[in-house]
């Protein structure tokens, strides 16, 4: 196994904490504060060329993999979660559309994907449904070339300002499947806003990307953005899903070595006892154990993508990855702000920020809990539970 990053990953890395390095805390907190789209921010992503990291050059990608992508993310990351939302479904959503698109397909929608031109929304996740994906029941009956949607969504991220969606539907009830995973189907289309509203949630953190509840009416989907075959939808799905827990893995383990970097840089300058508080083996022991967590996540992490690279199985590693960097970036927050003490709590030293955001670890884009239900069944051989 070769550990170290080739000279183009490692000049990846220093390009992208470049243009990071022009978003400082200062910028993140104003934008949590009036919850103001980091378009600036997004815009040197899209113009720098990151957003087709892993797709192919003929699309105006740069024709590398998700290790690559994963690399970008991790770097993002640091700047927390608003940043990472901001750009992670421009760089992975469309995997759907890289994997089953057509070549007309791919040419028409990646490029202006690619460019930052058009900015997309996922639209799975259902009120009535959560993460029960094959229960949901947003429908899209056929009627000539084209279909009509009817249903609702909800934790649609950046449905604000997005003008595409990337909408998973059924096109067959499901008490007409054979089995639960028959007759979805997945679409990537313009928004028509006089048919689809998005109404936004108000929430504990990341409110610079919105999240939405959306409510569909007789949305006109034409055939030609129909991703794959009619019903088989869930295939399509399942092809994004492990790059999307893989990089967001990746922007949990930059976001968990920054705020764990801040909380040590406290710990060596704050002198209380007449002693700094790093000193004290209840500070140090912490945040050395944090150290060795985020090491973990990232090796699993990288390994899943080494793997995703490669066409090989990786849904146990990349799931697996996604629950240890969550809890390893949750982890390093909450320690920061214990470790600056009242400081902690004040928005100027910046952690309590990281702390509010990290926790959606915990339940987004997936919970935990049912991760490790998969895991229990595909690695471990126990009874399915869900």
């Amino acid at each position: 196994m070769d550990f170290n990053l080739s000279e183009e990953q490692q000049a990846i890395r220093a390009a992208v904490a470049k243009i990071c390095e022009k978003f400082d805390d200062s910028y993140w907190r104003d934008r949590d504060e009036d919850g103001v789209f980091p378009d600036e921010f997004s815009s040197e992503i899209a113009s720098n060329g990151w957003y087709g990291i892993s797709m192919e050059e003929k699309y105006g990608g740069a024709g590398l993999g998700v290790t690559e992508a994963a690399l970008v993310m991790q770097e993002i990351g640091k700047l927390g979660m608003a940043a990472s939302s901001s750009v992670h479904i421009n760089i992975f959503g469309l995997q759907p559309v890289v994997g089953f698109g057509t070549d007309e397909q791919k040419a028409r929608m990646l490029p202006p994907l690619i460019q930052g031109k058009h900015r997309a929304c996922f639209g799975v996740t259902e009120p009535d449904a959560g993460l029960d994906t094959t229960n949901i029941s947003t429908f899209a009956r056929k009627q000539g070339d084209r279909y009509i949607v009817n249903g609702r969504k909800v934790w649609t991220s950046t449905g604000q300002t997005a003008d595409h969606i990337l909408l998973v539907t059924r096109t067959t009830p499901l008490a007409d499947c054979a089995k639960k995973t028959d007759g979805m189907t997945v679409f990537y289309t313009e928004i028509d806003r006089s048919k689809v509203e998005f109404r936004e949630i108000a929430k504990m953190g990341r409110k610079a990307v919105d999240s939405n509840a959306t409510f569909i009416d007789g949305l006109e989907v034409p055939e030609e953005d129909r991703i794959g075959a009619e019903g088989e939808g869930f295939k399509v799905l399942l092809h994004g899903l492990n790059a999307e827990r893989i990089l967001v893995a990746a922007a949990a383990i930059g976001f968990g070595s920054y705020v764990l970097e801040k909380a040590a840089a406290y710990a060596r300058e704050r002198v209380v006892f007449n002693r700094p508080i790093g000193m004290n083996q209840a500070i140090q022991h912490p945040l050395a154990d944090i150290w060795m967590q985020l090491q973990a996540a990232e090796l699993m992490t990288y390994k899943a993508a080494a793997l995703y690279d490669a066409g090989l199985p990786c849904g146990l590693e990349s799931n697996a990855s996604r629950i240890l960097a969550g809890r390893a970036a949750y982890d390093a927050s909450f320690r920061a702000v214990r470790t600056h003490g009242g400081f902690g709590f004040a928005k100027e030293y910046h952690v309590e920020r990281y702390f509010r955001e990290s926790i959606m670890n915990f339940i987004a884009p997936v919970s935990e809990e049912l991760i490790l239900s998969h895991i229990a069944e595909k690695a471990l051989g126990l009874p399915k539970s869900y």
